[in-house]
């Protein structure tokens, strides 16, 4: 078929699946598989291939991501319902002294972030943000939770196991989920500094006007206490009723991780230690770690490189930190098995959400492939003169800016790319920095249509307009000056 024709199949498919979400209202889920069948048929795939092809989209997306999802997601049910969340930021502000409270918290989101997905995270340390903000001396939470707040939506888009950049390794390089981990988790740490420098120059309004119900929450918070005892933040409202459902129409975050869940805290249970809580999260990203080293040191092939490639399969590596979790944090200090057990099956229950809008996006991904739609695309932009990790970047933003969803934005722009990347010369760090990319478009820009834009200011009590010049901006800070890193990198390999 003509690539203008399959360019104005594109752009038609864009269009209605932007009017599908954002006018009509549609579940990204349904959306995604509505226009996926519309694209099939306009780009000439045979009416009884169709179904099939959705299949064959369906099943290879969901083999890594269902993996990788539902057992980050169970992790981080374990984690949130034991206090994991709340004892690595008080433990945090004890090491560094309350003059560093702001430094604290940021750097124990970021290793919060990693196994919860960021609404559930977000909404867990607001209590801690308002306590902290209340012993520092700040008029309101801003100045502390908005870093936090964007901090950690910036590791949930480009840090496996969250589904939009698993999503995305799994249609451009399924076997490089260790590398893009390890490089994500890389770019983080610079990112953690710039967020801090930028957030206070941008939080530096002598206030902010904050709705009444936050106003009259801070006035009430408890100022931090860093003698081992609990810190009061207030009554900032119940996680299960105030958090997102997911990863729905709207939102850029995506959620999991036991919002959903009847499960109470053990009556009889103590709280694991900060240095138990760090050492489960660290556990699966030291073992990631080691397999792709590994891959390198040891010779392909030989007994050395497959054991540290099965010790660093990421699904094996999360598989072995949810156990030791399940008994480090859990039974071990006082859960009992059937408490662990229900709680770990209701942490499942939103990511489900996750899950299947991962897997329609990856029927989409697998239309535009099929049809050559992605290649006409591609090939027409690249022939432009737009190099291949612009053009991945590019993609994502704008599907992020025009609906909302991180997780639709990185799955459409991987299909768009996927036939130039796999068919294209390109060495596995290469299509790692295109991952992240496209993960990197899928966080910059964000705002009024990203549910965690209204996660971040409806908890820390903002208006619109003072979202939009502290989340926004930071958000695009961050995922520009990640982007421009990328692109460095890319001209010394």
């Amino acid at each position: 078929m003509d690539p203008l024709v399959l360019t104005l199949i594109a752009v038609g498919a864009i269009v209605v699946l932007l009017v599908t979400v954002i006018v009509l209202k549609w579940p990204a889920f349904l959306s995604l598989l509505f226009v996926s069948v519309l694209t099939a048929l306009a780009g000439g795939i045979a009416i009884q291939d169709i179904i099939p092809l959705v299949i064959e989209g369906m099943g290879g997306t969901l083999g890594s991501v269902a993996l990788l999802v539902g057992l980050g997601a169970m992790l981080g049910g374990i984690i949130e319902k034991t206090g994991g969340a709340e004892i690595i930021a008080h433990r945090a502000a004890e090491v560094l002294g309350e003059k560093r409270l702001s430094q604290a918290l940021l750097i124990a989101s970021g290793l919060i972030a990693i196994p919860i997905f960021f609404d559930v995270a977000f909404i867990i340390l607001v209590p801690i943000i308002f306590a902290f903000a209340k012993a520092a001396g700040h008029r309101g939470p801003v100045a502390i939770g908005m870093p936090v707040a964007v901090f950690m939506v910036f590791i949930h888009n480009t840090v496996p196991p969250h589904p939009g950049v698993v999503g995305s390794t799994t249609l451009l390089g399924e076997d490089l989920m260790g590398l893009v981990t390890v490089l994500g988790i890389a770019l983080a740490i610079p990112m953690g500094v710039l967020v801090y420098v930028a957030g206070k120059r941008v939080t530096s309004r002598p206030t902010f006007l904050l709705s009444p119900e936050v106003q009259q929450k801070y006035a009430l918070a408890g100022a931090a206490s860093f003698g081992g005892t609990d810190i009061s933040g207030g009554d900032t409202g119940s996680r299960a009723d105030t958090a997102t459902s997911g990863d729905g129409p709207a939102s850029g975050s995506g959620a999991a991780g036991g919002t959903a869940t009847a499960v109470t805290d053990a009556p009889t249970a103590t709280r694991p230690s900060a240095g138990l809580v760090i050492a489960v999260i660290l556990l699966p990203i030291l073992m990631i770690a080691s397999g792709t080293i590994g891959s390198v040191l040891f010779e392909e092939g030989s007994t050395a490189a497959n054991v540290v490639s099965f010790i660093g399969a990421p699904g094996f590596a999360l598989l072995v930190a949810t156990l030791a979790a399940m008994y480090l944090l859990g039974i071990m200090h006082g859960w009992g098995r059937q408490q662990m057990s229900e709680l770990m099956d209701g942490s499942l229950g939103p990511a489900a959400l996750v899950i299947l809008v991962t897997g329609a996006g990856g029927v989409f991904a697998k239309v535009l492939t099929e049809t050559g739609v992605g290649d006409a695309v591609s090939g027409l932009l690249i022939g432009a003169g737009v190099p291949i990790l612009l053009l991945a970047f590019l993609m994502a933003l704008a599907f992020k800016v025009a609906q909302g969803s991180g997780t639709v934005a990185t799955l459409s722009a991987a299909g768009i790319v996927q036939s130039t990347v796999l068919a294209g010369d390109y060495s596995s760090l290469q299509v790692a920095l295109i991952i992240l990319a496209i993960g990197l478009g899928s966080v910059s820009l964000s705002h009024i249509n990203d549910s965690g834009f209204w996660i971040a200011t409806k908890f820390l009590g903002l208006s619109v307009a003072d979202g939009l010049r502290t989340w926004t901006v930071l958000t695009t800070i961050l995922g520009f000056t990640s982007m421009i890193i990328l692109s460095l990198v890319w001209l010394v390999i």
